[in-house]
């Protein structure tokens, strides 16, 4: 039988959403344009469209383990490349705005990165697809901070967004939008626990709260204290 959770659930679009927003729907139905890139990570707890409460055609999705953007390969064989392409879509055929790479804290990708595990199949093709994190790990490991010390899994998911931002910048369609001021980079983070999305400086590369820095944006007593 189909999944339950997701009959039910469209039952209720079909009950109140599609009816209150029908016309949105139809125009949708002749194309897209959303500004917005969003590469995050496929981790059922961070959805983008509930974190930022959008709706229908407002953001482009990319979903993978670990928001993870690999470099461009000029691959003339029978590889496929799913984010590649997905990327490739959005910025060439559908001319988006920005690109927000956003991480999140207790990433099970980054994790195994980070700490090692055995292979979850003989494939291990999490394994190989979570070895494009070497390169952040070993920035962190140039900076003097090992995987033995405290916070150490958060600093990897933040410098992998940052590894993710410079590795978008390997694809010529990216990166010479960027240099003509026609494509903006960002990055993200957000605490699933506590509900804090941080965003990234691209100057310095630090990590700041939205809330500290667009003050009446959110206010922080809505943010949740974790004991």
């Amino acid at each position: 039988m189909f999944p339950e959770v997701l009959t039910e659930g469209y039952k209720t679009f079909l009950g109140e959403r599609l009816p209150n927003e029908r016309r949105k729907y139809e125009a949708l139905g002749a194309g897209q344009e959303p500004e917005v890139l969003l590469i995050g990570c496929c981790d059922s707890r961070v959805a983008p469209e509930v974190i930022f409460d959008t709706g229908p055609g407002q953001i482009f999705t990319i979903r993978n383990v670990a928001n993870i953007v690999p470099p461009a390969e000029d691959d003339k064989g029978d590889s496929h490349h799913g984010t590649s392409s997905a990327l490739e879509f959005a910025v060439v055929a559908l001319g988006v705005k920005h690109i927000v790479v956003m991480g999140h804290a207790t990433c099970g990708g980054i994790k195994a990165a980070g700490m090692g595990s055995d292979p979850l199949s003989s494939g291990n093709y999490i394994g190989n697809w979570v070895s494009l994190v070497e390169p952040a790990k070993q920035t962190l490991a140039d900076a003097g901070d090992h995987k033995d010390k405290e916070g150490y899994l958060t600093r990897l998911e933040y410098a992998m967004i940052g590894q993710s931002l410079k590795n978008l910048m390997t694809f010529d369609f990216v990166r010479k939008k960027v240099e003509a001021g026609k494509l903006h980079l960002h990055g993200a983070h957000f605490g699933i626990a506590t509900g804090e999305l941080r965003v990234r400086d691209p100057q310095t590369g630090e990590f700041h709260s939205v809330v500290a820095r667009d003050g009446q944006s959110l206010a922080p007593s809505a943010l949740i204290q974790c004991s």
